[in-house]
Order: C-alpha cells, then structure tokens, then sequence
C-alpha cells in the first residue's frame, strides 16, 4: 500500500505551490521541508529563502518610495528660513513596514494553511531509497508513493575569489540582508544578475554609494542588450557605479575595513554582495544516482514532460538549471504535478511566458530577443520600437523613459517583445496571452485601447509595425497610390 499520491521534496515557494495544487486535486500529499539545506532554511518565515526574496522585493518598493519622497520635494513649500522642506527616510521604520508586508505575504502559504488545505508536511533532511521498493527516507520513515517531485531550492553561484570567504559576504537570498542594522553607507555589487540590479538600485535610492563590478560588457546579460543597456544608464544616472568587462580577483580585510581589487582598482566597501547567479544544488545528498536519476553540471536532466530518467520522479523550479523566477516556476510545478498524477501527457511550452526584473525602469521579456529572432530566421523578420514618451499616460506621469520592441515575422507572427519602462511588468501579459494564443501583431494594433494608459504603448508598437510591414512591401503602396490618383483624375 502507497502511503502518498505524491511526495514534494524541497522547501520552496514552487514546492508549497505543487503542494496546495495536489491538494486541490484531492491527492494526498507529504512535502519534505529540510531544517538546513546550506541555505538556512527553517519553517520560521523569518528564515524562509523564498521569504526573504519578498523582503527583497519589499525593499525595492523602499527604494521606489524614496525617490518619489525625493521628487515631491520638487514641490514642497518653503518654511521660514527659507530652505527646501526636507523629508527623509527612516530606515529603522522601514523595515518594520517591510517586516509587516513579508508578514502577511508569508501567511498565504505558510506551514499552518498548508496543514490545513491536507498537505503534510515533514520537517528533516532524507534520501532517496530502492529496496525493496522507491521511497524516500526521512526521520526514520520510509514514504511510499505513486511518484515524486524535486522542487530544492538552488544555492548562489560564488565566484573562486581569493579571499572572499574570510572577509565576508551577502547574497540576495542570505539572512544578513534582512538582518541588516543599519544601511552601510558603501556596497559593492559582484555581479549582474537580476536580484543584484534590483538591489543595487535600491541600496543606491536609499543612499548607499554602491559600485557594482561585472565581467560582460552590460547588466542583464541575457536581456535584449538596447533594453539592458536602458536600465544601465538610469542606473547611472541615478549614481550607481558599474564597471564592465572588469573581474574581481580579491577580497581583503585591511585595518578593519573591506577591500576588493576589481581589475587595476582597489575599493573599499563596507559590504559586499555577491550577485553572480545560481547554481545547482546538492542533489548527491538525496542518493539521486541510486534511484537512477541523470543530472550535471547544469542540472538534473528532464524531457518536456519534466521527468527526469526515472519516470516516477519528476522536477520543477531551480534543480531544472533553467530561469529563476517564480512564475515559471510555479508553471512547471503545475505541469510536474499532474503528469505525477495522472498520465504523463502534458508537457511543458516556455513560448509566450514572460517574465520581468524590477529595476526602474522595469524591463520585462516574452520570447525571443532581437539577436535570437536574426539568428533563427534571418531576413525573415520585422523589428518595430515604440518609445513611452510617445504615451500620453507616461507623459501625464512624468515616467516617459523606456521603450517596447515588437519582434514578428512577416507574416504577423508575434515571436518575442521586449519592453523597458513604467510598468513593464504588467504590460507585457497582454503582448505573452497573444503569443501564447497564436495571434497575431494585427490582433494588438487593432484592439482600441483605454486612454490614457501604460498600455497605449502595445497598440502603438503594434500599429507602428503594421506600417513598417506595409511600407516594406513596395508592390501594395504603389497599388493604393496608383488607386487615389486615378479616383481623384476621374472624381469617382
């Protein structure tokens, strides 16, 4: 006899999202959290990995906030000395108001509405055993099920930096960040990735002197490089330092004080944190390889149905070496769990999800690049950009910087957009529904949207390729053309 349906193991927010999805399909669920998984993870939300990224979040609107506190003083009265009114940002309530979002965000899925929606949940750390029968041990029981599902939570990729252990760091998922006294008043920023742009600039709008150091030649490497580069010169301009195509070969403590040596440059840092990436994590503790289970370098290794090379095993979220955000994520959580449920026929489709970074501008991205779409089908293409300072609502808000780029074939099909601006992250759902549906670039230009709105821009994107597409066609304008001439010559 199966003592479970299905057993979750790995303590992230796709694992709690596999679990209730289970749960709602009226399985019977066991979800194995570990105690100390390398990263300090506990039940405690204080110390949830996944916590801490909405802590991070958190601290990006902090950021936010801090420069419309900044923009407002553009318009506050003069008092009787006849000084600017000033307004500043205390740090120590702060975070008692990030503490309260994080909070009530944690109660969603926490311990307690899981065990009560069904899902057991088994504190421990465990491994995987074959005889007589799979099951996965932990705390001295064997659970028995139909199948399984990986959802651990990866570990930052550390660079090999001489010295870096012993003078200290922080990552975006680390419990220094949250723990963190006071603001320190300079930061350096190892790396380029999404969380570490996000924090950069928000340490920078909550006054830390922060340098970010990176071996490409841009942030967000793996971003449409004009959209990149966009968020780079805000960045910039705001006060941030970044150092391209520069490494850092050491880390020091001199007289009490951090150090780095980036390129032919030594800079002094009350912090340092490490943004480089994830990596795999340690999947030889779960016995993986006894119960027949492929991985490398790169992760464990799947087919489209996301089950790795034991077909009662399957895999979602980091351990699948693919992108680290949530909403994929939890989309391959929901397609693991009913392939390890019922038959395993779905299979996953990663065209027409988006995704998005929360720098300001925000950037987001669904399908290809620009690069990626040349390569793929060369000539076959059409590239139009709309800026927002063309939006009506973007110039009523004073948020005009940023631009959306339509990337479609000739024939209207929709194969990636990249949009970079106020509210990026909500308008690109409409541009992913349409390429996830099969619609085409006429179907957005001719949808009459509201005004004024953000969302203005897709229209205008899409309407501005129709023209493009028209006027590359010498054949038809010269037709029409041809056509009023000949009606306005005979008054028809």
């Amino acid at each position: 006899m199966l003592d479970y349906d299905v057993v979750i193991i790995g303590g992230t927010a796709a694992g709690r999202f596999a679990a209730l999805t289970a749960t709602h399909l009226k399985a019977r669920v066991a979800l194995i959290e570990s105690s100390n998984n390398g990263q300090e993870f506990s039940l405690s939300a204080k110390h949830s990995s996944f916590v801490r990224l909405r802590y991070n979040q958190a601290l990006l609107e902090m950021g936010r906030f801090a420069k419309q506190i900044r923009f407002l003083q553009q318009f506050t009265t003069p008092i009787e000395n006849n000084s600017a009114a000033e307004i500043a940002l205390e740090f120590d309530i702060a975070k008692l108001w990030i503490s309260g979002v994080v909070s009530n965000l944690e109660e969603i899925n926490s311990p307690a509405a899981l065990a009560t929606a069904g899902v057991d949940i088994i504190v421990g750390k465990g491994e995987f055993i074959v005889k007589p029968d799979l099951a996965f041990a932990v705390n001295g029981r064997l659970l028995k099920s139909r199948s399984f599902l990986l959802a651990t939570p990866p570990q930052p990729a550390i660079p090999d930096i001489e010295g870096l252990l012993s003078t200290g760091y922080f990552t975006a998922d680390s419990r220094q960040l949250s723990e963190l006294k006071k603001l320190p008043n300079t930061l350096v920023v190892i790396g380029g990735d999404p969380a570490g742009v996000e924090l950069a600039q928000a340490f920078s709008r909550l006054g830390v002197r922060v340098t970010m150091v990176l071996k490409s030649s841009h942030i967000l490497a793996k971003e449409d490089a004009d959209a990149a580069r966009l968020v780079q010169a805000s960045m910039e301009a705001e006060g941030v330092r970044i150092l391209t195509q520069t490494e850092v070969t050491q880390a020091r403590i001199i007289d009490g004080k951090k150090w780095i040596q980036a390129g032919n440059e030594a800079i002094e840092t009350d912090e340092i944190l490490v943004a480089a990436g994830c990596r795999m994590p340690n999947l030889e503790s779960l016995n993986l390889l006894a119960a027949r289970v492929d991985f490398n370098e790169k992760g464990l290794i799947l087919n489209n149905k996301l089950q790795t090379t034991n077909p009662q095993i399957y895999a979602c979220t980091d351990v699948t070496g693919g992108y680290q955000f949530a909403n994929i994520a939890n989309y391959e959580a929901k397609i693991a769990v009913k392939n390890a449920l019922f038959l395993p026929i779905f299979k996953v489709d990663y065209r027409g999800i988006p995704w998005a970074i929360f720098s300001d501008p925000q950037l987001a991205r669904v399908g290809m690049t620009e690069a990626q779409a040349r390569t793929r089908y060369g000539d076959d293409i059409v590239v139009c950009r709309e800026y927002f300072k063309t939006a009506d609502k973007a110039q009523i808000v004073g948020e005009t910087t940023g631009f959306c780029k339509l990337i479609g074939r000739r024939n209207g099909e929709i194969l990636g957009a990249s949009l970079v601006g106020p509210q990026a992250a909500e308008l690109i759902h409409s541009l992913a529904l349409a390429m996830r549906q099969g619609l085409k670039v006429n179907a957005i230009a001719e949808l009459p949207h509201i005004w004024p709105t953000f969302s203005e821009i897709n229209g205008k994107t899409a309407a501005a390729w129709q023209l493009q597409s028209f006027r590359s066609r010498s054949f038809l304008p010269n037709l029409l053309e041809n056509l009023f001439h000949w009606r306005r010559y005979w008054n028809w």
